[in-house]
């Protein structure tokens, strides 16, 4: 096994280097996005994403979902021409690159570092029997005591289904690599990963503070098969001169950071200690914590990663709570029950009069799928509690918004029962968390300060690679400008109401969930 504990070369040279920004990629599943960061200032000078429609997932079968990894590669040299347009800037000008990615994807290369077949991705399904069996076959108590997980659906189950199906294509497989691992090896011409990364994939073990052995042996993987192993935060690799002359960047600029994309979120709200939660609140619903010991759910209704801060002599682990009922609820409500016409803003004023708790009305928000903070049960969405006599529209978009931020507190309910104790919550001021009703439930529910804050992935990125190449000294100074929009703190007045409202929705969860 290649030497995971080597740790970043001497970056003080990298003080003095010349250039002006940061840049940051973010390799989403719709398209990559590239922005240039202000290194002095912390500022945003420009970003852009391609494509500008969203890009194209091959679905082979039902449940499959790949991707080019050389799409990925393409969508990042346009959006980088367009920031490098836009600000006049050259190769010379960046100082550092980091990169955020989606999580869970497989990538395979050959020893000439070509790849052999397209990306399986965070959102393939077929692997899950693989990562099932593997479960039941070794052992709940050895999976989640050393993955913190199960194998589930993640890279090593990808791996193993590609092992399995295509065997003459796994016989020329010499590195697998995550999607950042991806763009890092065209960008530099040197495949490595890092222990955050390998967490993902369910590669890490966390006990024994080295790659997991018992699993890669129970799927016949060779050790060889991992790349060499960088922290989160060094020179990991430099841009190569085939990969300058393409892009206009300057050959040897240091490749210093990259994350999974909750990770950097979490790192691109300054989300790096214990009991500190990163949110987020779109289609679906995120609530990302920090806790600093190994701990893990029993019942896998989170899962646990190796946060952006992890090494093996500081735990620093993040915890991931996904909701697929959220912002879909509410859209849903506002084209199928809100008055005709109506924004979201409008809609806030709308219910402005119904009180805490909805007057008895409760929603259970769950009908996007099956939940895994329910243990994977499919339980749709209901409505309980409506009397015909004094409940009315108002009432039911009221019972919506407070149904999503229950769901997000049942969850950090787990994360509270693993031994976090969340006092904060960083979100940017987007999709729910524009609704004054949606913070102030939250807050409330919680008991935590929310912070609204301005900033993005690749912007976090960017700054990642500032602390990556020594640029920064530690993430108070990275993330010293980052602009704090709102500050929503709990109303201890109402608190009693929140809670019994909060109680109230809990026991019509548990007429319709085992709970």
């Amino acid at each position: 096994m290649e030497n995971h504990s080597r740790r970043p070369d001497d970056k003080s040279h990298y003080f003095f280097m010349s250039g002006r920004y940061l840049l940051g990629f973010d390799v989403g599943s719709s398209s990559v996005k590239a922005s240039l960061v202000d290194a002095e200032t912390g500022a945003c000078a420009a970003s852009a994403f391609f494509p500008e429609s969203e890009a194209p997932i091959k679905a082979v079968k039902v449940g499959w979902a790949e991707q080019d990894p050389e799409s990925w590669w393409t969508y990042a040299k346009m959006s980088l021409q367009k920031i490098m347009s836009e600000t006049g800037a050259t190769g010379e000008d960046i100082m550092a690159i980091g990169i955020s990615y989606q999580m869970h994807g497989l990538v395979c290369v050959d020893k000439d570092l070509q790849v052999l077949r397209p990306s399986i991705i965070w959102c393939d399904s077929r692997a899950v029997p693989y990562g099932e069996k593997a479960f039941n076959e070794i052992g709940a108590d050895k999976c989640l005591g050393h993955l913190l997980n199960s194998p589930g659906n993640f890279t090593a189950a990808k791996l193993a289904w590609v092992k399995e199906n295509e065997p003459e294509l796994f016989d020329k497989v010499y590195k697998f690599m995550l999607p950042g691992d991806y763009l890092a090896m065209r960008l530099s011409g040197t495949v490595n990963t890092t222990i955050s990364g390998l967490s993902e994939g369910m590669f890490w073990d966390f006990r024994e503070k080295r790659v997991a052995d018992f699993l890669m042996s129970y799927f016949g993987f060779n050790q060889s098969l991992v790349p060499d192993i960088v922290p989160t935060f060094s020179v990991q690799s430099e841009v190569s001169a085939a990969a300058a002359a393409e892009l206009g960047l300057k050959e040897g600029t240091p490749i210093s950071y990259r994350a999974g994309d909750q990770p950097n979120n979490a790192l691109s709200l300054n989300v790096f200690n214990p009991g500190e939660i990163a949110s987020t609140a779109g289609t679906s619903g995120v609530v990302y914590g920090v806790l600093g010991e190994i701990n893990y759910d029993k019942k896998s209704r989170v899962n646990t990663f190796a946060h952006v801060n992890y090494t093996e002599q500081l735990d620093r682990l993040g915890v991931l709570l996904c909701i697929n009922g959220t912002g879909i609820l509410n859209a849903w409500v506002r084209r199928t029950i809100a008055p005709e016409g109506i924004s979201y803003a409008e809609m806030n004023d709308f219910m402005a009069d119904v009180p805490i708790g909805s007057d008895g009305v409760t929603i259970i928000p769950f009908g996007n799928g099956a939940e895994r903070v329910l243990e994977n049960q499919e339980v749709g969405c209901s409505v309980h509690g409506v009397n015909f006599n004094k409940h009315g529209k108002a009432h039911l978009m009221r019972a919506a918004q407070e149904g999503i931020v229950f769901s997000f507190c049942y969850g950090m309910e787990i994360m509270q029962q693993m031994g976090m104790d969340i006092q904060k919550i960083h979100a940017g001021k987007a999709n729910m968390f524009l609704s004054p009703l949606f913070r102030d439930t939250l807050a409330g529910v919680s008991g935590a300060t929310i912070e609204l804050l301005e900033t993005d992935g690749s912007v976090g990125a960017a700054k990642g690679a500032g602390m990556g190449c020594g640029l920064y000294k530690d993430n108070v100074e990275a993330f010293a400008s980052l602009k704090r929009l709102a500050v929503i703190e709990p109303d201890e007045s109402r608190r009693s109401e929140y809670l019994s409202a909060y109680a109230n929705w809990k026991d019509s969860l548990k007429r319709v969930a085992r709970t």
